[in-house]
């Protein structure tokens, strides 16, 4: 991490939900919204960016009360603050068929989420009370999400076997190579996209709707997803719970999620708070 050379300017800061601006139990702790007050009074910007669906990022949106665009789907979908859908990527309805087909095996969950609906084939599988909590609706269920495989927005793997979806990753994104883009958004979620949803190309997306430069963006994240706006961003910064890969892209590492490690970041690295 470069943390020596001088911090450059910051007009934007974008930062991921799940696992960042959140706790883990999904909750936005008063000292993170306090904290986002601070900046935007110190006149910087302040936006999101999600592998969750639209209607999930209305809980960050509210309780932060957000004006700017924000991206889902991993920076697939651009949303107004709302609720309009100003871009979209989605997944080509034979590449979803293929994808759920794929990953159709034992100790994996799969969910659907396609025209703002969550689909799933077992509504009472361990995975969905978490999801729940953190998107704030309920699924749909469904006999087959392969009937419903039409403007897909992600498919989702769910599964406690961090290991099966660690090795997933890696084979899915070598098999679907310019069909889809398959990357972990938590140790137990991997999440196949549209190839054009990619976070980096989401924060680009934010940064030139609201006519910053990316040099004068700030990224918060803690996952492999978030590793794309890493790489675009002129200041990356990441959770102190993130895997070492993570770590090692970003300019520097704050506390986790559970310790209030965005409005550390916030404070100390962006505002020059001790």
């Amino acid at each position: 991490m470069d943390a020596d050379r001088a911090l450059p300017a910051i007009d934007l800061l974008i930062s991921d939900v799940d696992g960042t601006l959140v706790r883990t139990d999904k909750s936005l702790s008063e000292a993170t919204r306090q904290a986002v007050d601070r900046l935007r009074r110190a006149g910087v910007r302040f936006s999101i960016i999600s592998a969750r669906p639209t209607r999930g990022l209305r809980l960050p949106v509210d309780g932060l009360q957000i004006t700017e665009p924000a991206a889902a789907f991993n920076g697939g979908t651009i949303v107004a603050a709302d609720g309009t859908i100003l871009r979209a990527s989605r997944l080509a309805d034979a590449t979803a068929r293929t994808v759920l087909e794929r990953l159709r095996r034992p100790g994996i969950d799969l969910w659907l989420f396609a025209d703002d609906r969550w689909l799933v084939e077992d509504p009472d599988g361990p995975p969905v009370p978490r999801e729940v909590r953190a998107v704030g609706f309920d699924p749909e269920r469904v006999e087959n999400l392969a009937d419903h495989a039409v403007r897909v927005d992600k498919i989702v793997a769910a599964s406690n076997d961090h290991a099966l979806l660690a090795a997933l990753e890696q084979e899915e994104g070598g098999a679907l190579a310019g069909e889809a883009r398959a990357l972990r958004s938590q140790p137990y979620y991997l999440d196949v996209t549209a190839p054009e949803a990619d976070k980096g190309e989401g924060v680009a997306a934010l940064a030139e709707a609201m006519g910053v430069p990316l040099e004068r963006v700030a990224v918060i994240g803690d996952a492999p997803n978030d590793l794309p706006m890493f790489a675009k961003a002129g200041l990356a910064i990441a959770m102190g719970q993130a895997p070492d890969e993570v770590k090692v892209a970003a300019r520097f590492v704050t506390a986790g999620n559970d310790s209030d490690g965005v409005a550390q970041a916030v404070d100390r690295l962006l505002l020059g708070r001790p």
